[in-house]
């Protein structure tokens, strides 16, 4: 028997509702803060990521799904920013009114090791917002996130922040962290070895608890906790933090969140719940003001966030299976098929039973799945009238055929 391949898994009807309910809400409330949905394609050329996400992560060293086509490498996309920004300058939206404010949702891809709330096939949505440099697009946009988990019901929440600084702040950064975590070489898992040349800042990010304890000693905290952004920066992180109060927002400052992917600057957040276990991030963005020019369009600030939709959906409340508004019951197929059509033309959701078994069964059938029986027995169609019964209360009315659908109260 051929099965769904590792790291994927079928969406089934019965749990359809939750992934229904967490992108209509995603469209409520990304569309009243004027984001509008963009729809990019699966796969890009593999130098979109090498170039955007960085060569240093661990995404393009070791998570992509890439193959040759034609002579030439494409890649299922591992994550959808430099995917949005690819379009952003392809499309020359960066001659709209600016700042451009867009919203996605779909299928991500990355090969790595399948867990709870984790698949090598998954699913994001995210939102993005070009050219606005100022803190308050930060600050928006950390807004909407909390906006959109606290719509789906998830109000149990950490909001944790950083100040990642310029280029230019963070050179000497790197070099104080460098030489700081040099005698702890040997120490360090491979990862941080391979990142302590590429991406130092990258080391911050491990998750390996042996490096989590070196990075707890004195000398290296003093380095971490230094005072290391530039007054520019600086200003603009305060900024964030004060519009976050003015929103009513709680949040801590982390000075180890450094995210995993190398085109962040400046302000980095995370969203964690308290409803999940060690992976407990529901939420993760920042600001990447370089990657529209890395990537070949004009010095465009950005600040954006995503966010999965697997762990999203093991938060939520499961909801209740949708059921018919009519099940109409009948012996008559030519009948059944004229009134099937007039009910759903009306609006109404209707279902009938194929096999055309006696009355019993189907009344059985209409019980497990619908609101109302629509009754169209031999009685009923010399009379031109149906039977209708509200099958919560029992109560039913038969009434003429011209008028009965004003009978069905939904």
């Amino acid at each position: 028997m051929i099965q769904a391949q590792k790291g994927t898994k079928d969406i089934l009807p019965a749990e359809i509702s939750n992934w229904q309910k967490m992108e209509k809400i995603a469209n409520e409330v990304f569309s009243k803060a004027n984001f509008h949905e963009i729809r990019t394609p699966i796969f890009e050329a593999t130098e979109l990521f090498a170039r955007g996400v960085g060569d240093s992560t661990d995404i393009v060293n070791k998570e992509m799904y890439t193959f040759e086509k034609s002579e030439r490498s494409l890649t299922l996309r591992p994550e959808n920013t430099a995917g949005v920004v690819r379009a952003y300058i392809e499309h020359g939206f960066s001659r709209l009114p600016q700042p451009v404010k867009l919203w996605y949702k779909g299928p991500m891809f990355r090969y790595e090791r399948p867990q709870a709330g984790r698949q090598r096939q998954f699913h994001q949505v995210g939102v993005e917002m070009f050219g606005a440099a100022e803190p308050s697009a930060d600050a928006e946009v950390i807004n909407l996130a909390v906006k959109y988990l606290n719509e789906l019901g998830l109000n149990d929440l950490d909001i944790e922040i950083n100040s990642l600084g310029c280029p230019e702040c963070r050179k000497n950064y790197r070099e104080a962290i460098k030489a700081v975590l040099k005698p702890y070489l040997s120490e360090l898992c491979e990862d941080c070895n391979f990142r302590y040349e590429k991406n130092p800042l990258r080391i911050l990010d491990c998750k390996v608890e042996s490096c989590k304890k070196i990075f707890e000693k004195e000398e290296i905290q003093k380095v971490i906790l230094g005072d290391f952004i530039c007054p520019e920066c600086k200003e603009h992180f305060e900024k964030v933090k004060e519009y976050l109060s003015a929103l009513g927002i709680p949040y801590k400052e982390n000075r180890l969140l450094v995210r995993g992917l190398d085109y962040y600057n400046r302000t980095v957040f995370e969203i964690k719940s308290n409803n999940l276990g060690s992976q407990n991030a529901v939420c993760g963005g920042g600001r990447y003001d370089s990657l529209v020019e890395t990537l070949g369009g004009p010095n465009t600030p950005a600040v954006g966030w995503a966010m999965g939709m697997e762990r999203l959906n093991s938060l939520i409340s499961k909801q209740q299976e949708q059921r018919l508004d009519v099940f109409v019951i009948s012996e008559n197929m030519p009948e059944t098929f004229k009134i099937i059509e007039e009910i759903r033309q009306a609006g109404f959701s209707a279902e009938f039973d194929y096999a055309n078994r006696k009355f019993k069964k189907q009344l059985d059938k209409a019980a497990k799945t619908a609101k109302y029986a629509l009754i169209l027995m031999d009685d009923e169609i010399k009379s031109n009238t149906v039977t209708i019964k509200n099958l919560d209360t029992s109560e039913q009315v038969n009434v003429s055929r011209n008028n009965y659908l004003d009978s069905i109260k939904i």
